[in-house]
């Protein structure tokens, strides 16, 4: 993600580029809300009341337009079909670099102007990649739309790759790299998780790539790569807010609907074998405290269990009441902090845990109590309490996701990439309240076992092992 004057706030919650908290996230955790039944009233989320209007244009450019008319602004999204996840060993990074690229300048648009002509506008914008995709947006008002037509589909037809600007910009991504990946622990954490816990996936790499595939990057590839991956057939358009959708429509078309389609980029390959065994690996860095983070294989996003992993996610790592945190930090007082992520995807995935222990508490101590809480959970299930308030706090937290045109943007951007139907929004409330306390024992007694989870450990050490 890259940093601007108006968009910084967003940098506070990164990570590396494609750890856990790399990108805005498409279902954001929230703070504890009271456990009253049905959270969101039913029938919040159809068609009728949420209306959006899916067009695809003759060079296979899909637009979702969703008109709402309180205040005079619009968000538009743009949802490249492409992240990490499509990239190869000696490439892996370009995708991000090319988040940094898509700011650099066009056929019409000098270096450095596409900010100025955004800002000047009264808009602001910004990016994010992750494992399944690069994502862009701007709010503006909504007079200024064609604003950021003629500027966006300018880099959409002729993206400026002029070799000084690769390689000054590739010293940014690398600096980015060292400072949200080599020199932090959960970046590091995280880095060394998903390299050991996949073998044959393409989450294998990180999102922001090796430093040796950075420091090789050739311009033909990035050629190559934009040609292919950011065509108008690649690409997901989102329109929210004030306007009306014929014009909208129409001034859409003028600017993108000439742009020529690309051969469709083949699908990447999952060849990833069952894991039969636990991996372990270990993080040797200067720290005061040992912490460790837990990956457990899951499934995609097509799974219908990958909604009950969401509610037991919560469950478990949800906030000060959650499961672990009670146990760990509170009970136990072995953790400064205990939480967990999930996040359905394309491919099949992790469900992890992220543990920080207290300074002089050893992390074997915070794994056997991890352990404990899971045990109790497989043996005994949540309870009604919690699991209601889990669907309660998820629900919540949809339905709080569509107060901004821009939430609405990259909730229908989200559902339509990952599922391949944002209508997949409408039924998102319904799966959640159908979940059971029996499906969240099925779906915890298959998802964390013992001989399928991956195991990093931070080691601290003398600061002068730091460098290497």
């Amino acid at each position: 993600m890259r940093s601007t004057p108006a968009a910084a706030w967003m940098m506070v919650a990164l990570l590396a580029a494609g750890a856990p908290a790399h990108a805005a996230k498409a279902k954001p955790k929230a703070k504890p809300a009271a456990t009253t039944p049905s959270a969101a009233p039913a029938g919040a989320l159809t068609p009728a009341r949420f209306a959006v209007a899916r067009h695809t244009l003759p060079n296979g450019l899909v637009i979702l337009l969703h008109e709402d008319h309180a205040v005079p602004a619009v968000t538009f999204w743009q949802w490249y079909r492409v992240g990490s996840r499509n990239e190869a060993p000696g490439i892996t990074g370009i995708s991000h670099f090319f988040e940094h690229m898509m700011f650099n300048g066009s056929k019409n648009v000098p270096p450095k102007e596409y900010d100025r002509i955004i800002e000047s506008n009264g808009g602001n914008s910004n990016a994010f990649t992750d494992r399944d995709m690069t994502a862009y947006y701007e709010d503006i008002a909504s007079d200024r739309l064609e604003v950021l037509l003629r500027v966006d589909s300018d880099r959409m037809r002729e993206l400026l790759l002029a070799p000084e600007l690769l390689k000054s910009e590739i010293e940014v991504v690398k600096e980015e790299r060292r400072l949200r990946t080599d020199n932090d622990i959960s970046g590091m954490l995280d880095e060394s998780l998903y390299a050991t816990a996949f073998m044959a996936s393409p989450y294998r790499w990180p999102v922001v790539g090796w430093m040796g595939d950075l420091n090789r990057l050739q311009r033909s590839e990035l050629v190559d790569y934009f040609r292919t991956y950011y065509a108008p057939n690649n690409c997901i358009l989102v329109l929210t807010g004030d306007f009306d959708s014929a014009p909208a429509l129409a001034l859409i078309q003028k600017y993108f609907g000439d742009i020529p389609s690309q051969t469709p980029p083949k699908p990447p390959i999952d060849s990833e074998p069952d894991q039969r065994g636990e991996r372990r690996a270990q993080v040797r860095y200067p720290a005061e405290n040992e912490s460790f983070q837990i990956g457990y294989k899951a499934p995609n996003a097509k799974s219908e269990d990958s909604w009950v992993l969401d509610v037991l996610s919560s469950i478990l790592g949800d906030g000060e009441s959650s499961r672990l945190h009670q146990s760990l930090v509170y009970e136990k007082q072995l953790a400064l902090d205990a939480s967990t992520f999930f996040r359905q995807r394309i491919d099949p995935t992790l469900f992890e845990f992220a543990v920080e222990m207290k300074p002089g508490k050893p992390s074997r101590e915070g794994e056997a109590a991890l352990d404990g809480v899971l045990d109790q959970l497989l043996k005994e299930g949540p309870t009604a309490r919690e699991l209601e308030k889990a669907k309660n706090l998820l629900e919540a937290d949809l339905v709080k996701s569509l107060k901004t045109n821009n939430g609405v943007g990259e909730q229908l951007g989200f559902y339509e990439h990952v599922y391949g139907d944002y209508r997949t929004l409408y039924e998102a409330i319904g799966r959640y309240r159908k979940v059971t306390l029996e499906d969240c024992k099925r779906v915890a007694r298959a998802t964390f076992v013992p001989e399928r989870r991956t195991v990093v450990e931070l080691v601290p050490t003398p600061e002068q092992e730091a460098k290497p």
